[in-house]
């Protein structure tokens, strides 16, 4: 055999053969509603102002036009998106064992650089722009941090408490430093999934339940630091006359605790909107707005492209295609159509679940679930916001939000899952 076929015979063999067990067909058939849905409602959200031109001005002005709508990259995104999760479905789960540690650092490198170089917007440096499309490192990071966890878990023996410790040592380091470079961006959404997708993998390792009794006093201490830091706040501005829209920043220098102000908004306008006054502010608007289009689609809705809160500008056009794209779903197609998103998803979780159990090994077993959970967090935060039963972040809903990277990233994880499905069989 040549040299140069031999080499590329090693390189191909990371897609090798497995028990000819079937391919899962349930999670690509539900993942193919929710970016048909996706697509439609991205289209949707922002009808009245997809095209600027007509084919009449021009068939390639008419075609560079039509580069420029969301819907129109969400579909380039998702055509490339596939491609990534065949790929990684019909790589051996456990090469990802071997290169959990190269692929962790290499993620924290774009981490590192976003803070110093990258594209800011919105009051925040979360971007690397690319050219064709800003490329955003903490959806990889949470790639990394998924490998990185199950392959810590997978090489340590957990039991005693002693064990226990040690394992937790290195997670706190593994996870705690993407954490930290996400939250400096400031980027909340990114880093607040994590720790749910932590502990359920920790869980399934069986980890002392001495560990998630100390978690659940931590979270609760947590919870009242946030608590007292935004009663701080509120004295504060307050004390001082200082308006809550205008004046953002004035407290942040006299506050251990690392949140913007505009964060402190947005947990004000969940837990006491009527402290800051919901027609001046840019989330209480988007969550009254929200709630007006989730209430107003009934059971059946008002029509594709018919729903008045983002046809007519109440829902921003530049939360509609993304954060809130649920509330144009339920204003347009009504109670029948959140329903079939639900229950797509429901697909998805339940058969990541099914996936898990069949695993024979616990690094697949911890991928699956990791994943599943993932998107369990991403689902309910961001269809909870819609409705108001949690305060606003901004994540958004796996395949149907748009986004280049985030997309690709759901991709890549479905990819993960798939790849334990078919070589769960040859693992010995």
């Amino acid at each position: 055999m040549p040299v140069t076929e031999s080499v590329l015979s090693n390189y191909l063999s990371i897609f090798k053969r497995t028990t000819r067990e079937r391919s899962d067909w349930v999670t690509p058939l539900a993942m193919l509603g929710l970016c048909t849905i996706g697509v439609m409602f991205i289209y949707s959200a922002q009808f009245s102002t997809n095209l600027s031109v007509s084919s009449k001005d021009g068939l390639l002005r008419w075609i560079s036009a039509l580069t420029k709508t969301f819907w129109f990259k969400q579909i380039a995104f998702l055509g490339v998106g596939s491609v990534l999760y065949t790929l990684v479905s019909l790589i051996d789960y456990r090469l990802w064992l071997s290169l959990a540690h190269w692929f962790y650092i290499g993620c924290l490198i774009p981490l590192v650089y976003v803070l110093f170089g990258g594209k800011e917007a919105y009051g925040a440096s979360r971007w690397i722009e690319l050219g064709f499309f800003n490329y955003q490192p903490s959806e990889t990071a949470k790639v990394a941090v998924l490998l990185i966890v199950a392959s810590i878990l997978t090489r340590s023996q957990v039991g005693t408490i002693a064990q226990s410790l040690g394992v937790l040592g290195k997670l706190a380091l593994a996870v705690g430093i993407p954490m930290l470079l996400i939250f400096l961006q400031p980027d909340l959404k990114s880093a607040i999934v994590l720790p749910p997708l932590v502990f359920s993998m920790l869980y399934v390792s069986r980890l002392s339940t001495r560990f998630f009794a100390a978690a659940l006093g931590a979270f609760v201490l947590l919870v009242g630091i946030v608590a007292w830091d935004s009663y701080s706040y509120v004295q504060y501005m307050d004390g001082h006359g200082y308006s809550y829209i205008n004046d953002k920043g004035k407290f942040e220098p006299h506050s251990i605790f690392p949140l913007h102000d505009y964060q402190r908004n947005r947990i004000l306008t969940f837990i006491a909107p009527d402290i800051i006054d919901p027609s001046r502010t840019k989330d209480a608007w988007n969550l009254t707005q929200s709630q007006i289009s989730v209430g107003s689609g009934g059971f059946t809705g008002k029509g594709w492209t018919k729903g008045t809160q983002a046809q007519l500008g109440y829902l921003p056009p530049a939360v509609a295609h993304n954060d809130f794209i649920f509330s144009v779903i339920a204003e347009e197609e009504g109670f029948l159509g959140s329903l079939t998103v639900l229950t797509l998803f429901g697909v998805v979780m339940f058969n990541g679940v099914r996936i898990a159990g069949l695993a024979r090994d616990r690094f697949g077993k911890l991928l699956a679930i990791g994943v599943t959970v993932l998107f369990a967090v991403h689902v309910f935060v961001n269809i909870a916001m819609t409705f108001g039963m949690v305060p606003i972040t901004g994540i958004p809903l796996p395949f149907i939000s748009y986004g280049g990277s985030f997309v690709l990233s759901c991709c890549l994880l479905q990819g993960l899952v798939q790849s334990v499905y078919r070589f769960r069989k040859d693992f010995t």
